[in-house]
């Protein structure tokens, strides 16, 4: 059978402009010659549309929109609380909309979701990060499966995440460049299969990584919030955390914190203490939320664009749909958003 990749291939186009062509996408913005080529491409190699298979079905099953599920690892007060994972799901459900699918939430912060509601749908996007177990029961469940935020390490399933560690490192690499020495990480531990692993989260990893290349790294520097999954990166551990660390004997002069929630705190912290920002400490984050740019001083964070991981994910389960079998694994660049909250380099001179 003809493939969407040779199609692909035959126009010079990625496979994913394909899909949407041969979906009749209305928001996909190209020349009509390149959509007419593609189209011609795949009547010349008869391939064989989705909306032509449907019409082996019934007339009933040829009118309906695909029924997808997301599933989330976080329970809805978990979700709404965190900005981010708002606007992977955001994205997902935009993007359903323009692809006409039906798209239902199941929540699962303590378990697994209803087999028979996986079942039923022609496809699945999973949020956040799954346990290897919980991994292989939901592809044994689902038609077909799509992570969006999380990288299971398997090149046979799909998914669509930033690199993590490579967004550490921006902020550390700057915060160095800007004359930062003395670099603190809050950030909480990781936890999966019901077990917390200290240090284990990609940031703080990378975190110590770097620092201990640097030859300056100091544990009393670390500061994690251990709790379960759903509960960590909260604004009152970072508050709680930055507390801590600035009553060190001899406290940071920069503070990472592991998303824009836990810097918020951190804020309140460092002005507690009758400490500027950045003249006396600097605050860079992940996220880039949209409160951050009306802080005091405006927040420097890593953008991560959750509303186009989650429309990526739906990309990649329709290209599925469409007939391909062999996994995709996505990566969504990051932008380091430079702000007030942090000298720039040079200016310490």
């Amino acid at each position: 059978m003809v493939t969407i990749k040779q199609i692909a291939k035959a126009v010079g186009v990625s496979s994913t402009t394909v899909s949407r062509v041969l979906n009749y996408d209305p928001s996909l913005t190209m020349s009509e010659a390149k959509r007419q080529a593609i189209i011609e491409t795949a009547e010349a190699l008869n391939y064989e549309t989705p909306r032509n298979r449907s019409r082996a079905g019934t007339a009933a099953e040829a009118s309906q929109p695909a029924k997808l599920v997301i599933v989330h690892f976080l329970d809805p007060s978990e979700e709404i609380a965190d900005p981010y994972y708002v606007g992977v799901r955001l994205g997902i459900e935009n993007r359903c909309r323009e692809l006409n699918a039906e798209v239902t939430k199941a929540f699962h912060p303590d378990g697994l979701p209803d087999a028979q509601q996986l079942a039923a749908s022609a496809g699945v996007i999973v949020i956040g990060k799954h346990s290897a177990r919980d991994i292989a029961w939901l592809r044994r469940h689902a038609r077909h499966v799509v992570f969006a935020d999380f990288d299971p390490h398997n090149d046979e399933v799909d998914s669509v995440f930033s690199d993590m560690g490579v967004a550490t490192l921006k902020i550390l690499n700057f915060l160095k460049a800007s004359g930062y020495g003395r670099i603190g990480f809050i950030g909480s531990s990781d936890y999966l299969d019901g077990e917390t692993r200290q240090f284990g989260e990609w940031r703080c990893a990378t975190y110590i990584d770097w620092q201990k290349a640097e030859g300056r790294f100091d544990p009393d520097l670390v500061l994690l919030a251990d709790s379960g999954l759903g509960q960590s990166h909260r604004l009152e551990d970072g508050y709680r955390l930055a507390l801590q660390m600035l009553s060190l004997p001899a406290p940071p002069d920069a503070i990472v914190t592991s998303n824009d929630n836990m810097a918020i705190g951190a804020y309140r912290a460092i002005q507690e203490r009758g400490l500027r920002i950045p003249d006396d400490i600097g605050i860079a984050s992940f996220n880039d939320i949209p409160v951050a740019q009306f802080l005091t001083p405006p927040l420097t964070t890593v953008r991560i664009h959750a509303e186009h991981i989650g429309e990526t994910a739906v990309d990649l389960l329709f290209e599925r749909l469409a007939g391909r079998t062999f996994g995709r694994q996505v990566r969504i660049a990051t932008e380091l958003m430079l702000r007030a909250s942090c000298r720039t380099p040079g200016a310490a001179d």
